[in-house]
């Protein structure tokens, strides 16, 4: 079972940018479906993004042209950088990963491995 531990969250403001790092122990991300998902508070949990080694990665259309997902295969990690933020992204960022996926990227239920989250809050 792969282990993912999120970090980079933090308090920003309207226009502001972020990163978020989704480092993976027990695995290698490189062969693994990865996705971002966030969920606001009372909100369900929403996709974000996903990418998959040798394919294009898949965006929310919410987030498309201003979030980019990538990954650093040195560090068995996935980032997610985000720029002009708003205070609609805010939510916290969960990270998760599986070997196969049967339906959509954009499915929840399809991923095995989630991290803790990490929180972004951005102000008005």
């Amino acid at each position: 079972q792969v282990q993912l531990v999120e970090s980079g969250g933090g308090l920003v403001q309207t226009g502001d940018s972020l990163t978020l790092s989704c480092a993976a122990s027990g695995g290698t991300l490189n062969s693994y479906t990865t996705g971002w998902f966030r969920q606001a508070p009372g909100k369900e949990r929403e996709f974000v993004a996903a990418r998959r080694s040798s394919a294009y990665p898949l965006y929310a259309d919410s987030v498309k042209g201003r979030f980019t997902i990538s990954a650093d295969n040195a560090k068995n990690t996935v980032l997610l950088q985000m720029n002009s933020l708003k205070p609609e992204d805010t939510a916290v960022y969960y990270c998760g990963t599986t070997r196969v996926v049967r339906s959509s990227w954009r499915d929840v239920g399809q991923y095995t491995s989630w991290g803790q989250g990490t929180a972004v809050t951005v102000s008005s």
